[in-house]
């Protein structure tokens, strides 16, 4: 990959990064636990699932604004160091993309299957609010594309690495 090619991809990732952290602090800092329940019709049902929602968005929130200040400063530097940069994509895949469709409390999955159809792929495990649903579904669209465009941060980008590991130094 050519530096000028890794140094785009940093920038829209960054962005992209960017939009996702405002738009869930956005929603965080306006909800309470207690107004989803309230909404939910069931408390007993509903809280112990929107209590692992709302934590999962406070890490997905953290793990984001972590990645976009190192692609940040990635980007800031006099002399764009690609190894850093590399480093930092690495990370975005596998704290950022992973722990947005793999969410710890496992409030909702994703049914590849409806990628293909355009309908949104995220199954919900529960009835959610309508706000709350539509953030997720709009995260859905930026971490699909940042998914597809980190594509090779997934399993390539560690192979490689263990390939120069491995070569003998001269």
């Amino acid at each position: 990959m050519s530096a000028t090619h890794l140094k785009q991809l940093c920038e829209e990732t960054y962005t992209k990064l960017k939009k996702v952290s405002m738009e869930v602090e956005r929603y965080l800092n306006q909800v309470t636990l207690n107004s989803l329940i309230s909404q939910s019709g069931d408390p007993e049902e509903y809280e112990s699932y929107y209590r692992s929602y709302l934590s999962d968005l406070r890490h997905l929130l953290v793990y984001c604004e972590n990645a976009y200040d190192r692609l940040g400063v990635s980007l800031r530097r006099a002399r764009f160091n690609e190894e850093f940069a590399e480093e930092v994509l690495y990370q975005v895949y596998h704290t950022c993309i992973n722990n947005f469709y793999y969410p710890k409390g496992e409030v909702y999955d994703e049914d590849g299957r409806y990628s293909y159809t355009g309908q949104d792929a995220i199954i919900f495990r529960k009835k959610v609010t309508p706000e709350l649903q539509q953030l997720t579904l709009a995260l859905s669209k930026v971490f699909e594309q940042m998914r597809d465009d980190l594509q090779y941060y997934e399993t390539d980008y560690i192979t490689k690495k263990r390939m120069q590991k491995e070569q003998p130094q001269l």
